[in-house]
């Protein structure tokens, strides 16, 4: 018996059906087209300019930013060992230390006072968030009437009563503290409008036990709303703690880093050296060691705090 070469046919290899793609496959791909357009917009407006000023603090740049000569970590050097930098540096850390526990204090006590739906209850929650509608211009304005050294309201009502007036603004030892008061005034809207809703949420059984037990007002924040209510406490928390690394506004509007450099700030002492002074490669210098601080303190905050945080 004859063994018969066996020939493939021609069309029924032509209207073969390739493979099909699996399903996990197309999701993927999916998925990285739908995320493209955020990828790239974040490429180029997070990734490129942080790089970009990574490489620019290495080097010594002209007044417009070009890039002249490789001078290594010598902008680092400089600025910390600039007695102007260190102060700014101070600065900084005070103002923190001043407006950050105040705003969350302040706003988390108003947000207990005003989570029971009370009549008239709505009223007073509009005036303690009506801050997040107010530009940093406007408050500018406001409190600079209210601090002005010569015919401030503070300072008329302080005289009336037989004081002396206080110069709020242009006395470097309270200068920093008015504008921490005002930063914390600006503030308190969102953190108070984030931990009320916070507050809300929670389930009235845990009061309820509470009352059972015969638990008073500071018993039920330290052992039911505090910690129910840690997640939006750290959120707010970490938000605040950078915002006040990067306040900038109030600053330039009320005293421009004076008097005597009391409220030079690191985020304003980088402004000045980018579009005043024009040392780009300082200034590029300095926005790494921002990153680096902010960085390195939301770091040691997270591992402080991540183990006080209930998620229900």
């Amino acid at each position: 018996m004859s063994k018969r070469s066996v020939i493939p046919n021609a069309a029924s290899a032509a209207t073969a059906v390739p493979p099909r793609e699996a399903p996990g496959e197309r999701r993927t791909l999916a998925g990285w087209v739908y995320l493209l357009p955020s990828v790239a917009i974040f490429a180029i407006f997070v990734i490129y300019p942080f790089g970009r000023t990574i490489v620019t603090s290495l080097f010594a740049t002209t007044p417009a930013g070009g890039l002249t000569q490789f001078i290594g970590i010598d902008n680092f050097v400089t600025l910390l060992t600039d007695p102007l930098y260190t102060q700014a540096i101070v600065n900084t850390l005070v103002y923190v230390l001043l407006t950050v526990p105040a705003t969350i204090v302040i706003a988390l006590l108003l947000a207990v006072l005003t989570a029971q739906d009370l009549p008239g209850m709505g009223v007073f929650r509009t005036i303690f968030s009506a801050t997040m509608g107010i530009s940093v211009a406007a408050a500018a304005v406001f409190w600079n009437l209210l601090f002005n050294a010569n015919s401030g309201v503070l300072n008329r009502i302080i005289e009336f009563f037989g004081g002396e007036g206080v110069g709020w603004l242009i006395d470097q030892n309270v200068a920093l503290l008015s504008v921490s008061i005002i930063s914390i005034w600006m503030n308190i809207g969102m953190a108070y409008l984030i931990l009320l809703g916070a507050i809300k949420s929670i389930d009235d059984s845990y009061y309820e036990s509470v009352e059972i037990v015969g638990g008073g007002f500071w018993y039920r924040l330290r052992r039911v709303t505090v910690p129910l209510i840690s997640p939006s406490l750290f959120f707010v928390l970490t938000i605040t703690v950078i915002g006040a690394f990067q306040s900038f506004g109030l600053i330039d509007m009320l005293t421009q880093g004076g008097p005597n450099n009391a409220t030079v700030l690191l985020i304003y002492r980088l402004y000045r050296d980018a579009f005043v002074n024009f040392r780009i490669g300082s200034a590029s210098a300095q926005g790494v060691i921002l990153f680096a601080v902010i960085f390195v303190i939301s770091y040691i905050q997270t591992k402080l705090t991540e183990d006080k945080v209930t998620y229900q």
